[in-house]
C-alpha cells in the first residue's frame, strides 16, 4: 500500500537538477582565461624571440660576410681561391702542386721560405712533425720550376762526401715528377755545408735517377735545395742522439715549362691547365741501401691545406656563398656553398607554421652582400646570400622544445580543471540530482520506494573526508531517519486498516438485517439503508477516509436531475431537514451523475444549511441549464461567508473543532455549541467537492444579499 508523504517545505522547493549555468560559466571560464592567457604569454614570447633572432641574423649575416671576405684575403685564402680544386679531406698518394699567391719563393734562404709556405698555408700536415708543400709561383717569368718545401724529424744528418759515389750512405731526398705521360726522377743526398750554433746546414745536390735505380754521375745544374736541421731537440732531452727537426726547400726544374715559356712567350696561360694532373712525390731516406724512409709524402693521413669548401663551416643554415672569378665576359663560378642544415633536431609542423604567421617588420626583405678579393691572377667576386626562413626554422626548432613546456603547463590546467570537474562538480551535480529526484518523488502521488513508502536515496560513493562528503553523509542520515518515520507511520496504517476492518465488518451485519426488514424499494428507509451500505464499502479496507473518497471510482450514467431534486425534497424530512422547497422544472433534465453520491452531495449541503439558517426558514432548490452545463443552487437566509475564507471551507478535516472555523461555521458566523461541535470532524463538503469532481461536475460556495448559495454544476448528457 502506498500513501501519499508530504514534507513541510517541500512543495516549496525547487531543487536544480545542475551546477547552476553562471557558476559553471564562471568556473570553466576562470580555467579557459588561464589557457588562453597561457598560450598568449607563449605566443607573445615567441614574436619578440622572432623580432631578437631576425635582429641577431641580420649582425651575424654581415659579421659572416666580413669573416669570409677577410679569410679570402689572406694568403691563405687566397692560395684556395687560386686552387679550387683542392680537397678539405686528408687524401692519400701523389701530391699535386699548387698556384700560390706569391711570385717565386726564396728556397736558399730557410727563414723566407718557411714563411712564405707558412703564410700561404699551402703545407700538408702529416704525422711524426712532418709537413710539405708543393707548389709552383703565380709568375712563370720567374721560371718554369716546382717548388717543394717541408719538415721532418730524424736524428744527426749523415751528409755525403765529395766525390762518394754511393749515395745510399747518406741521408737523401728523393723526388719524383709525373707530368703528361712523362716521369722525372731525383735523387738529392745531403751535402753537410757548416754548423753554426749546434744547427746542421747543407746542400741537396739532385741527381737524375732512372727507373732501376741508376743515377746520373753529375748533378742537375737547375735543381737546387737546401736543408736544415736544429740544434733543439723535439722532446725534453738532451740525449745525443735525440730526434730533431729538418727543414728542406727544393726547386726542381721542369723543362716543359721552361719550354713552353720560351716557344710561347706573351701568350702563355699561366698556370698550367693541367696543373692539377701533375703528380709530385717526396720520399726522405735514411743511410742504407734497404733503410725504410723516414718521412713519405705518399703516406696516408696526411691533411690538406686549406680548401674553399671548408668556407661552408662558416655559413649559417640557409645561407649560400657564391664565388666567381670576374671577367669582362662574365662572371665564371669557381664553387657554390651552402649552409649545412641540421635536421637531427626534430621541428613541429604546427609549430613552424605558427612562427611564419607572425609579423616581423623588414621580415620579406632578402639578405644579400657581394665583396671583390684580388689575387696575382685576377680578381674574384664573393655573394653571400641569407636565407630568412631559416630564422623560422631555428626558431621552431627552439618552439618546439619549449613548446613542450607550454603544452605541460596546459595539461597541468586541463587536468586540474578535470580534476575539480570530476571529484567536485559532478560529486556536487550527482548529489543536486538525486535531491532533485527525491523532492519529485516526493511531491509525486506515491513515496518512491520499493513498495515499503520510504526514500530511497544513495550517497554512499559521496561520503568523504571533505565538505561535500560531509553534507552527503548527513543528507543520508537525515534521509535514514526520515525513514524510520515514515516505517513507524506505515504500522500505524497498518493498524488503522485493520481497524476499519473489524468497524466495517461489525456496521455491515446490522445493516444486512435492516436491508432484510426493509426489502420493498418503495420504502424510503431501503434507500437511505442502501446509502449507508454504499458509504461503508467505500471506507471499508481504507486506511483513512480522505484516501477512501478519493480512491474511489463512481458508476457515472446519465440522470433525470428534475426528478431527482424532487424525490430528494420529498424525502428531505425523512432525514431530518424539514421546509426544502423546489420547483419542478416540468421536463426531464439529463445529466451525467451518480444517484448515490449525487444525493450524499446534495444532503451534505442541505445538512450544513440546516444547521445555520434561521429557525423554520425554508431551504430552496433551483435548478437552470446553461451552456450545456446544469446548475443546481442550494440557497439559505442566514450570515455570510468571510470572502478571504471562502476557498478554504472544502478543505477535508476544517471544522467548528479547529482553530479555523468549518464551513457551518463560517456560513453562520459563529461558533456551533460544544457539544455539537465535537460531532462534525470537517467532512461534508470535502465529501461533497470530491463527487462532484468524480463525476466531472463543480461545487462553489457564494455570499447573496440574504444569506449563503452553494452552487452545483453537471454536464448534461
Amino acid at each position: 500500500m502506498n500513501r501519499v508523504l508530504r514534507l513541510p517545505g517541500v512543495d516549496a522547493l525547487r531543487l536544480p537538477t545542475h551546477i547552476p549555468l553562471g557558476l559553471r560559466v564562471f568556473f570553466r571560464g576562470a580555467f579557459l582565461l588561464l589557457a588562453l592567457v597561457t598560450v598568449a604569454l607563449a605566443v607573445s614570447v615567441l614574436q619578440d624571440e622572432k623580432q631578437r633572432s631576425w635582429r641577431n641574423y641580420q649582425t651575424g649575416f654581415a659579421k659572416t660576410q666580413a669573416q669570409l671576405v677577410s679569410r679570402l684575403r689572406h694568403p691563405a685564402g687566397q692560395l684556395a681561391l687560386l686552387n679550387p680544386s683542392v680537397r678539405a679531406t686528408p687524401s692519400g698518394g701523389a701530391l699535386h702542386p699548387l698556384l700560390l699567391p706569391f711570385a717565386a719563393i726564396d728556397f736558399d734562404d730557410k727563414a723566407k721560405a718557411q714563411q712564405a709556405v707558412e703564410m700561404a698555408g699551402c703545407l700538408a700536415q702529416y704525422g711524426d712533425e712532418a709537413s710539405l708543400c708543393v707548389a709552383v709561383g703565380s709568375n712563370p717569368l720567374a721560371g718554369g720550376f716546382i717548388y717543394t718545401v717541408g719538415s721532418f724529424a730524424s736524428g744527426e744528418l749523415v751528409a755525403r762526401e765529395l766525390g762518394e759515389l754511393d749515395l745510399s750512405r747518406a741521408h737523401r731526398v728523393r723526388v719524383t715528377v709525373t707530368l703528361r705521360g712523362q716521369t722525372w726522377r731525383w735523387l738529392a743526398p745531403f751535402e753537410a755545408s757548416g754548423v753554426a750554433a749546434g744547427a746542421v746546414r747543407g746542400r741537396l745536390t739532385g741527381f737524375t735517377e732512372a727507373a732501376d735505380g741508376q743515377t746520373a754521375d753529375r748533378p742537375v745544374r737547375d735543381f737546387r735545395g737546401w736543408l736544415w736541421q736544429d740544434a733543439r731537440c723535439l722532446e725534453a732531452d738532451s740525449r745525443p742522439d735525440c730526434a730533431r727537426r729538418s727543414f728542406f726547400s727544393l726547386r726542381l726544374p721542369v723543362e716543359i715549362f721552361r719550354d713552353e715559356l720560351l716557344a710561347q712567350r706573351g701568350k702563355l696561360v699561366w698556370p698550367p691547365a693541367d696543373l692539377d694532373r701533375i703528380d709530385v712525390r717526396l720520399q726522405v731516406l735514411p743511410p742504407g741501401a734497404d733503410a725504410a724512409p723516414l718521412f713519405d709524402s705518399s703516406q696516408p693521413g696526411a691533411s690538406a691545406p686549406f680548401a674553399l669548401n671548408e668556407l661552408s663551416s662558416l655559413l649559417q643554415p640557409g645561407e649560400r656563398l657564391r664565388i666567381a672569378r670576374h671577367s669582362a665576359t662574365g662572371n665564371a663560378p669557381v664553387i657554390e656553398l651552402n649552409g649545412v642544415d641540421d635536421r637531427s633536431q626534430p621541428i613541429s609542423p604546427w609549430m613552424d607554421a605558427l612562427i611564419r604567421k607572425l609579423p616581423v617588420d623588414g621580415f620579406d626583405q632578402a639578405l644579400a652582400a657581394t665583396d671583390s678579393v684580388s689575387t696575382p691572377t685576377g680578381r674574384f667576386d664573393v655573394t653571400l646570400t641569407g636565407d630568412v626562413r631559416e630564422v623560422n626554422r631555428a626558431l621552431s626548432r627552439v618552439a618546439t622544445r619549449v613548446g613542450w613546456l607550454v603544452g605541460a603547463l596546459l595539461a597541468a590546467i586541463g587536468l586540474t580543471w578535470a580534476a575539480i570537474e570530476l571529484r567536485v562538480i559532478r560529486r556536487i551535480t550527482v548529489l543536486t540530482r538525486r535531491a532533485a529526484a527525491v523532492r519529485r518523488s516526493v511531491q509525486g502521488a506515491a513515496v518512491p520506494g520499493p513498495g515499503n513508502g520510504e526514500i530511497a536515496i544513495d550517497v554512499a560513493d559521496l561520503r568523504g573526508r571533505d565538505e561535500l562528503g560531509l553534507l552527503a553523509g548527513t543528507l543520508g542520515d537525515l534521509l535514514q531517519r526520515v525513514n524510520e518515520d515514515v516505517r513507524r507511520d506505515r504500522i500505524r496504517v497498518a493498524q488503522e486498516q485493520d481497524q476499519w476492518h473489524a468497524v466495517g465488518h461489525e456496521i455491515m451485519s446490522p445493516l444486512q438485517s435492516l436491508m432484510v426488514l426493509h426489502a420493498d424499494p418503495s420504502d424510503p428507509s431501503h434507500r437511505y439503508i442502501h446509502r449507508m451500505q454504499q458509504a461503508v464499502r467505500v471506507l471499508y479496507g481504507q486506511a483513512s477516509p480522505a484516501e477512501a473518497f478519493e480512491a474511489t471510482t463512481l458508476g457515472v450514467d446519465a440522470l433525470d436531475l428534475d426528478a431527482f431534486l424532487s424525490d430528494v425534497a420529498l424525502n428531505a424530512p425523512h432525514a431530518g431537514i424539514s421546509n426544502v422547497l423546489y420547483a419542478p422544472a416540468g421536463q426531464p433534465v439529463r445529466v451525467k451523475a451518480d444517484a448515490y453520491a449525487l444525493e450524499d452531495v446534495v444532503t451534505h449541503v442541505l445538512r450544513n444549511a440546516e444547521r445555520f439558517r434561521p429557525a423554520g426558514s425554508a431551504i430552496t432548490l433551483t435548478l437552470g441549464v446553461d451552456a450545456g452545463q446544469a446548475e443546481v443552487r442550494i440557497h439559505n437566509t442566514g450570515p455570510a461567508i468571510p470572502a478571504e475564507l471562502l476557498a478554504r471551507i472544502f478543505e477535508y478535516g476544517v471544522s467548528e473543532a479547529t482553530s479555523l472555523e468549518g464551513p457551518s461555521s463560517m456560513a453562520s458566523g459563529a461558533a456551533a455549541p460544544p457539544s455539537e461541535a465535537a460531532s462534525h470532524r470537517g467532512q461534508g463538503l470535502f465529501v461533497a467537492r470530491t463527487w462532484m469532481a468524480k463525476m466531472g461536475g463543480t461545487v462553489t460556495a457564494h455570499n447573496e444579499a440574504d444569506g449563503v448559495s452553494f452552487v452545483l454544476r453537471l454536464v448534461c448528457a
